[in-house]
C-alpha cells in the first residue's frame, strides 16, 4: 500500500468505499500512519492534539460492518477529525476536549457535541448519525480567539505550504491537516472568519453556514451571538457533503434554525435555469463590493483573486460592482461585540466545578482570581479585560449599544447589494499567510486581518472560502490565496453551486503542498 493510496476528497472516497474497492479500517490505519509520521517529523505541523488509534480503527470496523449490511449513508466509513472546541464523548472516543487551554487540559466530556454526532454515531431520536470515524482532536487558538493559531496553549500549528509560516486561525488546526492529507475533512467553527480565513491560507476549501444551521451544543462558546460550525476539506463538493450531515433544527440550541435538513449535495449539483454545460453559472450576478478591493490589498492576493473571478465570468456569471460602505466598521464593532460575550461566556471558568483549579487558595476570591490568571492566555485574558470594560457602568450605552446597533446596519447593507445580485465576492484576507511570530508584539495588527471576513459574520450570512491560486511574491510556489463568496441567507446551495462550478473548471483545490 503507497502512502497515498486513500489521500483526496471526502466524495471520491466515499465512492470507493461505497464501491467496496477499500475498507474504512485500511483507510483509517492508512491516515493514522500518515499522522505517526508527521508527528515525528521536525518541526511537526502540530494540527493535532490527540489520536486514540484503537477507538478509531473500532470505528472503522463498524463502518465496514454497516456497509456490509447495505446500511452504509453517503458518508459511512470516512475519516473525519474534529476541532478541539467540540466536545467528545470521553467514554465513547477516548479524546479529552481542550479549547486549546490549560483551562480545560484533559477536560473528559460526558456527551458528544451535536455536530460530532451527526457526522458519527447520530443521536438518540434523530436521523442516523453519517458513520464518519474520529481520528482526533484538532488544534486550535485558545477558546477560538485568535486568526493565526499561535494563542494554542499546546503550540502552534504551521501553515504546510511553508512550515515558518501560520495557517490561518482559529481552525488552524483543521485547515493544516486537510492541506496536508492527514484527513479528508474536518470541523471548524468561524465566530468572525475562523473557518475561511485559515481555508484561504492553507488552500483548502472551508464554509461558514448560516448562522442557526448548525448546532451549536456541545461547542465552547466564545462570542454565542457570532459563532457558527462549518466544514473545511478540499472541495466544494466534499463540504457539501459533510454540511448536509452537519446541519439541521436541535432542540437543544435555543439559537438552532427551525428548518429540516437540507441535501446541500444535491442543491450544489442542481442545474441553473438557462444554464448550459459550457456556462453552468449562466444568470448568475456576482457582487464586487468596492470596499473588499483597497488600495490597501496585497497585489499579489488581488491578481489572485481577479483571476478567479475571470474564470467565473467565463462559466457565464455577471460581475456587478456594488458597495458596502461600513465594511471599515466591522473591525471596531467586531472587537466589541465578541469580547463582550466572551467575558460573559468564559466567567464560568472559576476553578470551582469543573476545568483548572489553582493550589492552595486563601479564599473563595483568590480561588477565582489565582485559577484564571494562571490556566488563561494572553490573548483570552485581552479579550476578557476588554469585554467587561465595554459592559461596565457608564460605558455600555457609549460602547456595546453602540456597536450592536452598527451590527444592524452592516446586515441592512447586505440585503441592499441583495437587491442588486446574487452572491457577493472578493477576498478572504488582505495578504497571504505571515510568518510565525509575526504579529506576536502587535494584536491589533492581526484584527485587522479579518477585515473582509466580519461583515458576514455580524450579519450571521453563510461565506466561503475557495482555492484561488497562488501569490506570485512569496517565494517558490508560492502561497495559497483564498476566493470568499458571501451568499444571503440560507443560500449554501447557491454558493456551493458557484464555488463547484469554478472547482470544475480549475484545479488551484486539487493541488498539494510538497510533503
Amino acid at each position: 500500500m503507497s502512502a497515498a493510496s486513500f489521500t483526496g476528497g471526502v466524495a471520491a472516497l466515499a465512492r470507493r468505499l461505497r464501491a467496496r474497492e477499500v475498507s474504512s479500517v485500511e483507510v483509517t490505519q492508512e491516515r493514522l500512519d500518515a499522522i505517526a509520521r508527521e508527528q515525528g517529523r521536525v518541526p511537526a505541523l502540530g494540527a493535532f492534539l490527540r489520536v486514540d488509534a484503537e477507538r478509531a480503527l473500532a470505528e472503522a470496523r463498524t463502518a465496514d460492518e454497516r456497509a456490509a449490511r447495505g446500511e452504509a449513508g453517503p458518508l459511512n466509513g470516512v475519516p473525519v477529525a474534529h476541532k478541539d472546541i467540540f466536545v467528545t464523548d470521553f467514554a465513547r472516543s477516548g479524546l479529552a476536549t481542550t479549547a486549546g487551554s490549560k483551562m480545560l487540559a484533559d477536560y473528559a466530556s460526558p456527551f458528544d457535541a451535536t455536530v460530532v454526532a451527526r457526522l458519527g454515531p447520530g443521536l438518540p431520536g434523530e436521523r442516523p448519525g453519517a458513520g464518519m470515524v474520529t481520528l482526533g482532536k484538532l488544534n486550535c487558538d485558545e477558546f477560538a480567539m485568535g486568526s493565526s493559531n499561535e494563542n494554542s496553549a499546546f503550540g502552534p500549528v504551521r501553515n504546510p505550504w511553508d512550515r515558518t509560516r501560520v495557517p490561518g486561525g482559529s481552525s488552524g488546526g483543521s485547515a493544516a491537516a486537510v492541506a496536508a492529507g492527514l484527513v479528508p475533512a474536518a470541523t471548524g467553527t468561524d465566530t468572525g472568519g475562523s473557518i475561511r480565513q485559515p481555508a484561504s491560507f492553507c488552500g483548502v476549501t472551508g464554509i461558514k453556514p448560516t448562522y442557526g444551521l448548525c448546532s451549536r451544543w456541545g461547542m465552547v462558546a466564545f462570542a454565542s451571538s457570532l459563532d457558527q460550525a462549518g466544514p473545511l476539506a478540499k472541495s466544494a463538493e466534499d463540504c457539501a457533503l459533510l454540511l448536509s450531515a452537519m446541519s439541521g433544527f436541535d432542540a437543544r440550541d435555543a439559537t438552532s434554525a427551525e428548518r429540516p435538513p437540507v441535501d446541500l449535495h444535491a442543491a450544489m449539483l442542481a442545474p441553473r435555469e438557462g444554464a448550459s454545460a459550457a456556462r453552468p453559472l449562466a444568470g448568475l450576478r456576482i457582487g464586487l463590493p468596492q470596499e473588499f478591493f483597497p488600495a490597501a490589498l496585497a497585489a499579489d492576493v488581488g491578481d489572485a483573486v481577479r483571476g478567479a473571478l475571470a474564470e467565473l465570468e467565463k462559466l457565464g456569471a455577471t460581475l456587478v460592482d456594488v458597495s458596502l460602505p461600513r465594511t471599515e466598521l466591522s473591525i471596531p464593532v467586531y472587537y466589541i461585540i465578541a469580547p463582550a460575550e466572551a467575558s460573559s461566556n468564559l466567567s464560568r471558568f472559576d476553578g470551582v466545578r469543573y476545568g483548572h483549579r489553582a493550589s492552595a487558595p486563601a479564599d473563595l476570591v483568590a480561588l477565582y482570581k489565582k485559577s484564571r490568571s494562571e490556566a488563561f492566555g494572553a490573548e483570552v485574558k485581552r479579550r476578557i479585560m476588554i469585554g467587561t470594560y465595554v459592559l461596565s457602568h457608564g460605558y455600555y450605552d457609549a460602547y456595546y449599544l453602540q456597536a450592536q446597533k452598527l451590527r444592524r446596519m452592516i446586515a441592512d447593507d447586505f440585503q441592499a447589494v441583495f437587491k442588486q445580485c446574487d452572491l457577493v465576492a472578493g477576498p478572504v484576507a488582505p495578504t497571504v499567510a505571515w510568518k510565525l511570530g509575526a504579529q506576536a508584539d502587535d494584536p491589533v495588527k492581526a484584527y485587522l486581518a479579518d477585515i473582509f471576513t466580519l461583515p458576514a459574520s455580524l450579519a450571521g450570512l453563510p461565506g466561503m472560502s475557495v482555492p484561488a491560486g497562488f501569490s506570485a511574491s512569496a517565494g517558490e510556489g508560492g502561497l495559497p490565496v483564498g476566493l470568499q463568496l458571501i451568499g444571503n441567507y440560507f443560500a449554501e446551495g447557491a454558493l456551493l453551486h458557484a464555488a463547484h462550478a469554478l472547482q470544475q473548471a480549475t484545479d488551484w483545490h486539487l493541488r498539494e503542498p510538497r510533503p
